[in-house]
């Protein structure tokens, strides 16, 4: 698949950190049953790429790895089963790891300047981050008439009740969301609860 296909498979990619490794297959499979698919598997934690590795071989899971931070990062995630990666910002050395190693990158962007950039580097998909911050869906809409070829998954701030507001943009394929993976259900073991929500999150597709 590639890049805008994964992004365009799930209205919402979850923002998943793992503190216990038992959560991540019940975890991802709770996702999956509720239609969520693709899963952001950040490297927040100890367990994100052991987590990785368990969450990959979920039937129905598209796992990507989030937080890439470090050049290094890349190789290891593609080799725990990582198909995508994802970044909160983009430098000449992030560039190069997402080159070399192969897989996909959705990199993260703030300002018009830093989407030229990307744009420069052949980065057409980005993660408008923190995107409440950035201006939301104002500075969505206003960037759409000149970056009009670059399409965003908006993370940092998102909920399910402005999720639509941000799905509804046609340079929107997806939105990037912690709240479907609530810390409390997580630590009670509540997969029909996280079912549920992300029921909910997958009927926000425009």
């Amino acid at each position: 698949m590639t890049l805008l296909e994964i992004m365009r498979t799930s209205a919402v990619i979850p923002v998943i950190a793992i503190d216990d490794p038992d959560h991540a297959v019940p975890l991802a499979k709770a996702l999956v049953a509720g239609g969520i698919r693709v899963l952001e598997v950040t490297l927040r934690t100890q367990h994100g790429l052991g987590a990785i590795r368990a969450m990959s071989q979920v039937e129905g899971a598209i796992v990507g790895v989030g937080t890439l931070t470090q050049p290094e990062e890349f190789v290891a995630a593609r080799d725990a089963g990582a198909v995508f990666g994802v970044s909160p910002g983009l430098t000449d050395a992030l560039i190069a790891a997402a080159k070399s190693s192969g897989l996909p990158l959705l990199p993260g962007v703030m300002t018009p300047s830093e989407v030229m950039k990307a744009r420069e580097q052949g980065f057409k998909q980005l993660k408008l981050f923190p995107a409440v911050p950035a201006g939301g869906v104002g500075m969505l809409n206003a960037i759409a008439g000149p970056l009009s070829d670059v399409v965003f998954c908006p993370t940092g701030g998102i909920s399910q009740d402005t999720a639509p507001a941000f799905l509804s943009l046609k340079n929107v394929a997806c939105v990037g969301g912690s709240w479907l993976t609530p810390k409390d259900a997580m630590q009670a073991g509540d997969w029909d609860r996280i079912t549920a929500i992300a029921k909910a999150a997958s009927a926000l597709r425009h």
